[in-house]
């Protein structure tokens, strides 16, 4: 069985081996989606952008399928009040890049942020890389499988609001879902679910991932949720 618990430059396991059945879509949308068909925004091709990582965790909740989120701390320089998947910088004993450093980084901000223990998480696959634009992030979504759950929460009040997590069957219900529209004019696809408004990068890549993986319903493009200028 998969073992991925050591996020301090050891060697990390990547395996598909015992994985649920439902999560065979997204295992085939990680084999096979193409960067543009994520989003327009992708690395320079000049090598420029902040290497780092997020996690996407899926888990087994009470109401089947879910998500882990955190809520970014309201006096961060960036993204504050956010959203997010757990995630950021690589630090240099992440390793390379190009190679295991990310998947090392995503376990290890996880278990920073939200107090995640990495040893029961099953890394699966791996998202292009993306770009954003607002912060010089470039950002490689990591896939994980969160074979065995253990307790999470704000670790550091600073750095984390809250940390939640939120049914699959909640983020594909027409009800929940918007496009969010930012004052300066950009919008993309946003998410009210569990008291928060999910928008930009994170949004984004779910909405990406509920579609290529068959489970996106039909919602009401229409339907728009203003940003304000803080956002």
């Amino acid at each position: 069985m998969t073992r991925a618990s050591d996020t301090q430059g050891g060697p990390v396991t990547f395996s598909r081996e015992g994985l649920p059945d439902w999560l065979e879509p997204v295992v085939h949308a990680a084999d096979t989606v193409q960067p543009l068909q994520l989003s327009r925004f992708l690395p320079p091709e000049n090598g420029s952008g902040r290497q780092s990582a997020v996690l996407i965790l899926f888990g087994e909740g009470e109401r089947g399928p879910e998500l882990l989120l955190m809520e970014r701390a309201g006096s961060l320089r960036s993204h504050a009040g956010q959203p997010s998947f757990p995630g950021g910088a690589l630090d240099p004993e992440d390793g390379d890049p190009q190679g295991e450093g990310p998947l090392r980084a995503a376990l290890r901000e996880a278990e920073e942020e939200t107090g995640l223990d990495p040893s029961g998480v099953q890394l699966f696959g791996v998202l292009p890389r993306l770009y954003i634009p607002v912060s010089g992030f470039v950002v490689t979504p990591v896939l994980g499988w969160w074979r065995k759950p253990s307790p999470v929460g704000v670790v550091d009040p600073n750095e984390t609001a809250r940390v939640f997590t939120v049914p699959v069957a909640d983020l594909t219900d027409p009800a929940n879902r918007a496009t969010a529209v930012h004052p300066r004019g950009h919008s993309g696809p946003a998410f009210l679910v569990e008291s928060a408004l999910v928008w930009g990068f994170t949004a984004g890549v779910i909405d990406r991932l509920l579609h290529y993986a068959g489970w996106e319903r039909p919602w009401d493009r229409g339907k728009q949720v203003p940003l304000d200028w803080h956002a």
